[in-house]
Protein backbone atom coordinates (compact mmCIF):
# COMPACT_ATOMS: atom_id res chain seq x y z
CA UNK A 1 0.00 0.00 0.00
CA UNK A 2 2.77 2.40 0.63
CA UNK A 3 6.37 2.19 -1.38
CA UNK A 4 9.50 3.54 0.15
CA UNK A 5 9.08 6.00 -1.41
CA UNK A 6 5.88 7.26 0.29
CA UNK A 7 7.02 6.55 3.21
CA UNK A 8 9.68 8.83 2.99
CA UNK A 9 7.94 11.55 1.59
CA UNK A 10 5.47 11.06 4.67
CA UNK A 11 8.61 10.97 7.54
CA UNK A 12 10.53 14.01 6.44
CA UNK A 13 7.80 16.69 6.86
CA UNK A 14 6.90 15.01 10.25
CA UNK A 15 10.20 15.41 11.24
CA UNK A 16 10.46 18.74 9.79
CA UNK A 17 7.69 19.85 11.62
CA UNK A 18 8.46 18.11 14.89
CA UNK A 19 11.93 20.04 14.78
CA UNK A 20 10.36 23.45 14.04
CA UNK A 21 7.99 23.30 16.89
CA UNK A 22 10.43 22.00 19.59
CA UNK A 23 13.16 24.46 18.42
CA UNK A 24 10.45 27.32 18.91
CA UNK A 25 9.65 25.95 21.73
CA UNK A 26 13.40 26.05 22.77
CA UNK A 27 13.78 30.09 21.45
CA UNK A 28 10.95 30.88 23.69
CA UNK A 29 12.76 29.64 26.73
CA UNK A 30 16.19 31.47 25.71
CA UNK A 31 14.33 34.38 25.00
CA UNK A 32 11.93 34.46 28.09
CA UNK A 33 15.08 34.07 29.53
CA UNK A 34 16.24 37.40 28.95
CA UNK A 35 14.21 38.33 31.37
CA UNK A 36 15.08 36.17 34.26
CA UNK A 37 14.95 32.63 35.80
CA UNK A 38 11.79 33.36 37.39
CA UNK A 39 10.49 34.29 34.38
CA UNK A 40 11.03 30.96 32.74
CA UNK A 41 10.18 29.19 35.80
CA UNK A 42 6.64 30.76 35.31
CA UNK A 43 6.80 30.12 31.33
CA UNK A 44 7.15 26.27 31.85
CA UNK A 45 4.58 26.10 34.77
CA UNK A 46 1.83 27.80 32.23
CA UNK A 47 2.80 26.00 29.64
CA UNK A 48 2.81 22.51 31.63
CA UNK A 49 -0.77 23.12 31.17
CA UNK A 50 -1.11 23.96 27.75
CA UNK A 51 0.80 20.65 26.93
CA UNK A 52 -1.72 18.65 28.89
CA UNK A 53 -4.65 20.80 26.73
CA UNK A 54 -2.76 20.09 23.47
CA UNK A 55 -2.02 16.63 24.40
CA UNK A 56 -5.73 16.06 24.46
CA UNK A 57 -7.03 18.17 21.58
CA UNK A 58 -4.48 15.87 19.56
CA UNK A 59 -5.82 12.30 21.24
CA UNK A 60 -9.05 13.64 20.09
CA UNK A 61 -7.76 14.24 16.54
CA UNK A 62 -5.68 10.82 16.32
CA UNK A 63 -9.44 9.70 16.82
CA UNK A 64 -10.68 11.61 13.92
CA UNK A 65 -7.45 10.65 11.93
CA UNK A 66 -8.23 6.88 12.96
CA UNK A 67 -11.53 6.77 11.85
CA UNK A 68 -10.64 8.54 8.33
CA UNK A 69 -7.85 6.53 7.57
CA UNK A 70 -9.54 3.54 8.35
CA UNK A 71 -12.47 4.89 5.25
CA UNK A 72 -9.64 5.48 3.16
CA UNK A 73 -8.56 1.92 3.13
CA UNK A 74 -11.54 1.25 2.37
CA UNK A 75 -11.84 3.33 -0.40
CA UNK A 76 -14.65 5.64 0.62
CA UNK A 77 -13.78 9.06 0.75
CA UNK A 78 -17.06 10.65 1.46
CA UNK A 79 -17.77 8.73 5.23
CA UNK A 80 -14.04 9.89 5.11
CA UNK A 81 -14.77 13.56 4.59
CA UNK A 82 -17.55 13.08 7.33
CA UNK A 83 -15.55 12.19 9.94
CA UNK A 84 -13.01 14.79 9.30
CA UNK A 85 -15.88 17.80 9.86
CA UNK A 86 -17.37 15.78 12.39
CA UNK A 87 -13.61 16.26 14.18
CA UNK A 88 -13.66 19.83 13.81
CA UNK A 89 -17.08 20.94 14.57
CA UNK A 90 -16.67 18.85 17.93
CA UNK A 91 -13.19 19.96 19.04
CA UNK A 92 -14.25 23.37 18.46
CA UNK A 93 -16.81 23.47 21.08
CA UNK A 94 -15.30 20.78 23.41
CA UNK A 95 -12.25 23.36 23.07
CA UNK A 96 -14.26 26.67 23.75
CA UNK A 97 -15.98 25.07 26.89
CA UNK A 98 -12.55 24.09 28.04
CA UNK A 99 -11.00 27.70 27.28
CA UNK A 100 -14.10 28.89 29.45
CA UNK A 101 -13.32 26.86 32.50
CA UNK A 102 -9.97 27.46 32.61
CA UNK A 103 -10.35 31.43 32.99
CA UNK A 104 -12.56 30.89 35.77
CA UNK A 105 -10.08 28.33 37.60
CA UNK A 106 -6.89 30.78 37.32
CA UNK A 107 -6.48 31.12 40.88
CA UNK A 108 -6.60 27.82 41.83
CA UNK A 109 -4.27 26.80 38.97
CA UNK A 110 -1.55 29.38 40.17
CA UNK A 111 -2.30 28.90 43.94
CA UNK A 112 -2.65 25.00 44.33
CA UNK A 113 -2.00 22.94 41.08
CA UNK A 114 1.69 25.14 40.99
CA UNK A 115 2.06 24.48 44.63
CA UNK A 116 4.67 26.80 46.30
CA UNK A 117 5.74 29.15 44.38
CA UNK A 118 7.54 32.78 44.81
CA UNK A 119 6.00 35.51 44.24
CA UNK A 120 7.45 37.09 40.94
CA UNK A 121 7.12 33.26 39.35
CA UNK A 122 3.55 33.71 40.18
CA UNK A 123 3.16 36.68 39.55
CA UNK A 124 4.68 35.92 35.51
CA UNK A 125 2.65 33.04 35.33
CA UNK A 126 -0.49 34.83 35.81
CA UNK A 127 0.22 37.22 32.98
CA UNK A 128 1.37 34.69 30.77
CA UNK A 129 -1.99 32.90 30.99
CA UNK A 130 -4.23 35.46 30.80
CA UNK A 131 -3.19 35.51 27.28
CA UNK A 132 -2.24 32.29 26.31
CA UNK A 133 -5.30 30.61 27.28
CA UNK A 134 -7.07 32.41 24.65
CA UNK A 135 -4.94 30.60 21.94
CA UNK A 136 -6.52 26.96 22.80
CA UNK A 137 -9.84 26.91 20.57
CA UNK A 138 -7.29 27.75 17.81
CA UNK A 139 -4.71 25.40 18.46
CA UNK A 140 -7.27 22.49 18.76
CA UNK A 141 -8.68 23.49 15.49
CA UNK A 142 -5.33 23.34 13.99
CA UNK A 143 -4.42 20.32 15.14
CA UNK A 144 -7.50 18.36 13.93
CA UNK A 145 -6.79 19.71 10.22
CA UNK A 146 -3.20 18.74 10.26
CA UNK A 147 -4.16 15.31 11.49
CA UNK A 148 -6.22 14.77 8.75
CA UNK A 149 -3.78 16.06 6.31
CA UNK A 150 -1.78 13.75 7.48
CA UNK A 151 -4.31 10.78 7.48
CA UNK A 152 -4.69 11.60 3.71
CA UNK A 153 -0.67 10.86 3.70
CA UNK A 154 -0.15 14.62 3.02
CA UNK A 155 2.39 15.88 5.37
CA UNK A 156 3.74 18.55 3.73
CA UNK A 157 0.95 20.93 4.03
CA UNK A 158 1.06 20.41 7.98
CA UNK A 159 4.42 21.21 7.58
CA UNK A 160 4.40 24.62 5.37
CA UNK A 161 1.87 25.76 7.84
CA UNK A 162 3.37 25.21 10.73
CA UNK A 163 6.57 26.51 9.66
CA UNK A 164 4.27 30.28 8.81
CA UNK A 165 2.67 29.74 12.36
CA UNK A 166 6.13 28.94 14.30
CA UNK A 167 7.72 32.21 11.88
CA UNK A 168 5.43 34.21 13.56
CA UNK A 169 5.80 33.65 16.54
CA UNK A 170 9.79 34.01 16.51
CA UNK A 171 9.49 36.82 14.91
CA UNK A 172 6.91 38.14 17.51
CA UNK A 173 8.50 37.13 20.43
CA UNK A 174 12.15 38.48 18.85
CA UNK A 175 10.46 41.76 18.52
CA UNK A 176 7.99 41.99 21.78
CA UNK A 177 10.70 41.21 24.04
CA UNK A 178 14.31 42.48 22.80
CA UNK A 179 12.63 45.58 20.84
CA UNK A 180 9.50 46.62 23.00
CA UNK A 181 10.93 44.83 26.48
CA UNK A 182 7.57 43.30 27.14
CA UNK A 183 8.64 40.65 29.09
CA UNK A 184 6.49 37.49 29.03
CA UNK A 185 3.40 39.07 27.39
CA UNK A 186 6.06 39.04 24.18
CA UNK A 187 6.04 35.02 24.25
CA UNK A 188 2.37 35.55 24.86
CA UNK A 189 1.12 37.57 22.52
CA UNK A 190 2.98 35.56 19.45
CA UNK A 191 2.04 32.74 20.68
CA UNK A 192 -2.02 33.60 20.57
CA UNK A 193 -1.29 35.31 17.12
CA UNK A 194 0.79 32.65 15.55
CA UNK A 195 -1.59 29.93 16.46
CA UNK A 196 -4.87 31.63 15.08
CA UNK A 197 -3.18 32.39 11.63
CA UNK A 198 -2.56 28.65 11.88
CA UNK A 199 -5.83 27.19 12.30
CA UNK A 200 -7.65 29.47 9.86
CA UNK A 201 -4.69 28.73 7.03
CA UNK A 202 -5.44 24.71 8.07
CA UNK A 203 -9.49 25.01 7.46
CA UNK A 204 -9.09 27.08 4.47
CA UNK A 205 -7.07 24.23 3.02
CA UNK A 206 -9.74 21.71 4.18
CA UNK A 207 -12.05 23.53 1.97
CA UNK A 208 -10.74 22.15 -1.18
CA UNK A 209 -12.84 19.78 -2.51
CA UNK A 210 -10.07 17.92 -4.80
CA UNK A 211 -8.91 16.66 -1.50
CA UNK A 212 -9.66 13.05 -0.48
CA UNK A 213 -10.96 14.48 3.31
CA UNK A 214 -12.45 18.01 2.88
CA UNK A 215 -14.99 20.27 4.32
CA UNK A 216 -18.01 20.26 2.75
CA UNK A 217 -19.32 23.86 0.71
CA UNK A 218 -21.66 25.03 2.56
CA UNK A 219 -20.14 23.38 6.17
CA UNK A 220 -22.38 21.39 7.65
CA UNK A 221 -22.53 22.54 11.23
CA UNK A 222 -25.48 19.23 12.04
CA UNK A 223 -23.45 16.89 14.96
CA UNK A 224 -23.50 13.12 13.37
CA UNK A 225 -23.37 11.13 16.92
CA UNK A 226 -23.02 7.73 15.60
CA UNK A 227 -19.71 9.79 13.50
CA UNK A 228 -18.51 11.23 17.25
CA UNK A 229 -19.00 7.92 19.09
CA UNK A 230 -16.60 6.64 16.63
CA UNK A 231 -14.16 9.28 16.86
CA UNK A 232 -14.48 9.37 20.74
CA UNK A 233 -14.25 5.52 21.10
CA UNK A 234 -10.36 6.34 20.04
CA UNK A 235 -10.39 9.85 21.34
CA UNK A 236 -11.46 9.71 24.88
CA UNK A 237 -9.19 6.09 25.74
CA UNK A 238 -6.05 8.19 24.20
CA UNK A 239 -7.17 12.09 25.85
CA UNK A 240 -7.66 10.10 29.13
CA UNK A 241 -4.38 8.19 28.34
CA UNK A 242 -2.34 11.73 27.74
CA UNK A 243 -4.17 13.74 29.81
CA UNK A 244 -3.34 11.34 33.03
CA UNK A 245 0.24 11.68 31.51
CA UNK A 246 0.50 15.37 31.76
CA UNK A 247 -1.31 15.63 34.82
CA UNK A 248 1.29 13.27 36.46
CA UNK A 249 3.81 15.23 35.20
CA UNK A 250 2.14 18.35 36.38
CA UNK A 251 1.82 16.63 39.95
CA UNK A 252 5.55 15.65 39.81
CA UNK A 253 5.96 19.52 39.53
CA UNK A 254 4.87 20.42 42.97
CA UNK A 255 7.74 18.03 43.90
CA UNK A 256 10.15 20.04 41.43
CA UNK A 257 9.25 23.33 42.91
CA UNK A 258 9.88 22.30 46.41
CA UNK A 259 13.73 22.20 45.57
CA UNK A 260 13.86 25.96 44.25
CA UNK A 261 14.06 28.18 41.69
CA UNK A 262 16.97 26.55 40.58
CA UNK A 263 15.64 23.25 40.51
CA UNK A 264 12.59 24.39 38.11
CA UNK A 265 14.90 26.28 35.76
CA UNK A 266 16.90 22.99 35.24
CA UNK A 267 13.87 21.28 34.88
CA UNK A 268 12.20 23.39 32.04
CA UNK A 269 15.59 23.96 30.31
CA UNK A 270 16.42 19.95 30.31
CA UNK A 271 11.70 19.73 28.98
CA UNK A 272 13.30 21.84 26.39
CA UNK A 273 16.20 20.25 24.88
CA UNK A 274 15.09 16.89 25.86
CA UNK A 275 12.08 17.11 23.52
CA UNK A 276 14.97 17.47 20.70
CA UNK A 277 15.76 13.50 21.98
CA UNK A 278 12.47 12.35 20.99
CA UNK A 279 11.40 14.01 18.09
CA UNK A 280 11.77 11.46 15.06
CA UNK A 281 10.17 9.12 16.76
CA UNK A 282 7.49 10.99 17.92
CA UNK A 283 7.58 12.14 14.26
CA UNK A 284 7.34 8.19 12.95
CA UNK A 285 4.63 7.59 15.54
CA UNK A 286 2.40 10.29 13.67
CA UNK A 287 3.33 8.39 10.14
CA UNK A 288 2.52 4.88 11.88
CA UNK A 289 -1.32 6.14 12.62
CA UNK A 290 -1.68 7.38 8.81
CA UNK A 291 -0.22 3.70 7.55
CA UNK A 292 -1.45 1.49 10.10
CA UNK A 293 -4.85 3.10 9.47
CA UNK A 294 -5.36 2.42 6.18
CA UNK A 295 -3.84 -0.63 6.17
CA UNK A 296 -6.48 -2.03 8.80
CA UNK A 297 -9.14 -0.33 7.14
CA UNK A 298 -8.57 -2.74 4.02
CA UNK A 299 -8.11 -5.31 6.38
CA UNK A 300 -4.99 -6.19 5.71
CA UNK A 301 -3.06 -7.01 9.15
CA UNK A 302 0.16 -8.34 6.95
CA UNK A 303 0.97 -5.15 5.91
CA UNK A 304 -0.04 -3.15 9.21
CA UNK A 305 3.02 -5.43 10.79
CA UNK A 306 5.30 -5.39 8.22
CA UNK A 307 4.92 -1.39 7.83
CA UNK A 308 5.00 -1.09 11.89
CA UNK A 309 8.28 -3.32 11.75
CA UNK A 310 9.96 -0.92 9.02
CA UNK A 311 8.46 2.23 10.79
CA UNK A 312 10.46 0.81 13.84
CA UNK A 313 13.29 0.06 12.54
CA UNK A 314 13.72 4.20 11.04
CA UNK A 315 12.30 5.30 14.35
CA UNK A 316 15.61 3.69 15.83
CA UNK A 317 18.15 4.93 13.15
CA UNK A 318 16.69 8.51 13.88
CA UNK A 319 16.56 8.07 17.10
CA UNK A 320 20.46 6.96 17.36
CA UNK A 321 21.82 9.87 15.44
CA UNK A 322 19.97 12.76 16.86
CA UNK A 323 21.40 11.42 20.64
CA UNK A 324 24.63 11.49 19.46
CA UNK A 325 24.15 14.86 17.40
CA UNK A 326 22.48 16.63 21.49
CA UNK A 327 24.84 14.89 23.63
CA UNK A 328 27.90 16.10 21.46
CA UNK A 329 26.67 19.81 21.59
CA UNK A 330 24.48 19.95 25.00
CA UNK A 331 27.49 21.40 26.54
CA UNK A 332 27.46 24.45 24.24
CA UNK A 333 23.58 25.25 23.93
CA UNK A 334 23.40 25.46 27.81
CA UNK A 335 25.48 28.71 27.26
CA UNK A 336 22.58 30.07 25.29
CA UNK A 337 20.52 29.87 28.59
CA UNK A 338 22.72 31.90 31.15
CA UNK A 339 22.10 29.47 33.81
CA UNK A 340 24.32 29.72 36.96
CA UNK A 341 26.69 27.13 37.34
CA UNK A 342 24.22 25.03 39.42
CA UNK A 343 21.33 25.04 37.33
CA UNK A 344 23.88 24.20 34.08
CA UNK A 345 25.43 20.90 35.48
CA UNK A 346 22.04 19.60 36.76
CA UNK A 347 20.76 20.36 33.62
CA UNK A 348 23.28 18.44 31.63
CA UNK A 349 22.87 15.55 33.95
CA UNK A 350 19.41 15.29 33.25
CA UNK A 351 20.08 15.55 29.30
CA UNK A 352 22.90 13.37 28.86
CA UNK A 353 20.77 10.15 31.22
CA UNK A 354 17.48 11.26 29.06
CA UNK A 355 19.24 10.99 25.67
CA UNK A 356 21.10 7.43 26.48
CA UNK A 357 18.10 5.87 27.35
CA UNK A 358 15.85 7.59 24.67
CA UNK A 359 17.77 5.81 21.81
CA UNK A 360 17.63 2.42 23.82
CA UNK A 361 13.80 2.14 24.48
CA UNK A 362 11.77 5.31 23.74
CA UNK A 363 10.71 4.04 20.47
CA UNK A 364 8.65 1.05 22.17
CA UNK A 365 7.35 2.60 24.48
CA UNK A 366 5.69 5.31 22.49
CA UNK A 367 6.09 4.51 18.99
CA UNK A 368 5.48 1.08 18.83
CA UNK A 369 1.80 1.88 21.14
CA UNK A 370 0.50 4.17 17.82
CA UNK A 371 -0.54 0.73 15.46
CA UNK A 372 -2.28 -0.47 18.43
CA UNK A 373 -4.12 2.69 18.55
CA UNK A 374 -4.61 2.72 14.52
CA UNK A 375 -5.87 -0.55 14.74
CA UNK A 376 -8.90 0.71 17.36
CA UNK A 377 -6.47 -1.48 20.47
CA UNK A 378 -7.04 1.54 22.39
CA UNK A 379 -7.98 0.56 25.76
CA UNK A 380 -5.36 -1.38 26.48
CA UNK A 381 -2.54 1.30 25.36
CA UNK A 382 -4.86 3.71 27.27
CA UNK A 383 -4.74 1.06 30.79
CA UNK A 384 -0.72 0.65 30.79
CA UNK A 385 -0.12 4.01 29.81
CA UNK A 386 -2.39 5.07 33.29
CA UNK A 387 -0.96 2.20 35.12
CA UNK A 388 2.78 3.14 34.65
CA UNK A 389 2.29 6.78 34.85
CA UNK A 390 1.03 6.80 38.61
CA UNK A 391 2.43 3.12 39.76
CA UNK A 392 5.92 3.57 38.39
CA UNK A 393 6.25 7.23 37.42
CA UNK A 394 4.81 9.50 39.82
CA UNK A 395 5.47 6.51 42.93
CA UNK A 396 9.20 6.42 41.96
CA UNK A 397 9.35 9.82 41.31
CA UNK A 398 8.45 10.99 44.93
CA UNK A 399 10.30 7.63 46.36
CA UNK A 400 13.39 8.97 44.38
CA UNK A 401 12.98 12.44 44.81
CA UNK A 402 12.33 13.24 48.38
CA UNK A 403 12.94 9.84 50.39
CA UNK A 404 16.36 9.33 48.52
CA UNK A 405 17.34 12.71 48.53
CA UNK A 406 17.93 12.75 45.03
CA UNK A 407 16.20 15.73 44.16
CA UNK A 408 14.54 16.73 40.81
CA UNK A 409 17.01 13.95 39.20
CA UNK A 410 14.84 11.16 41.02
CA UNK A 411 11.71 12.17 38.99
CA UNK A 412 13.74 12.04 35.56
CA UNK A 413 15.02 8.49 37.00
CA UNK A 414 11.50 7.47 37.72
CA UNK A 415 10.16 8.46 34.45
CA UNK A 416 12.91 6.01 32.52
CA UNK A 417 11.98 3.44 34.63
CA UNK A 418 8.12 4.31 33.52
CA UNK A 419 9.48 3.57 29.84
CA UNK A 420 11.24 0.28 30.22
CA UNK A 421 7.84 -0.95 31.87
CA UNK A 422 5.52 0.27 29.29
CA UNK A 423 7.61 -1.07 26.55
CA UNK A 424 7.57 -4.72 27.66
CA UNK A 425 3.51 -4.53 28.06
CA UNK A 426 3.33 -3.18 24.61
CA UNK A 427 5.84 -5.72 22.79
CA UNK A 428 4.11 -8.45 24.14
CA UNK A 429 0.64 -7.24 23.28
CA UNK A 430 1.87 -6.65 19.39
CA UNK A 431 3.44 -9.95 19.20
CA UNK A 432 -0.23 -11.40 19.70
CA UNK A 433 -3.15 -11.26 17.83
CA UNK A 434 -5.84 -9.51 19.92
CA UNK A 435 -5.09 -6.39 18.76
CA UNK A 436 -6.28 -7.30 15.35
CA UNK A 437 -9.89 -7.33 14.15
CA UNK A 438 -11.11 -4.86 16.33
CA UNK A 439 -12.25 -2.33 13.34
CA UNK A 440 -15.73 -1.84 12.93
CA UNK A 441 -17.08 0.62 10.28
CA UNK A 442 -20.36 0.86 8.63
Amino acid sequence: MFKRKDLFYLILPLIVEQLLAVAVGMADTVMVASVGESAVSAVSLVDSINILLINIFAALATGGAVVAGQYLGRRNNKKASEAGEQLIIFITLISIVITFILYLSRNFILHKVFGSIDADVAGYANTYMTIVFLSIPFIAIYNSGAALFRAMGNSQITMKTSLIMNAINVIGNAFLIYKMKMGVEGVAIPTLISRAVAAIIIVVLLTNEELRIHISNPFKTKLNFKMIKDILQIGIPNGIESSMFQMGKIMLLSVVSSFGTAAITANAVANTITNFQFLPGAAIGLAMITVVSQCVGANDYEQARHYTKTLMKYSYMCLIVFNIIIALSTKSVLKIYNLSAETGALATKIILFHGINTAIIWATAFTLPNALRAAKDVKFAMIVSIACMWIVRIGLGVYFAKYLNMGVFGVWLAMICDWYVRAIFFVVRYRGNKWENKVNLE
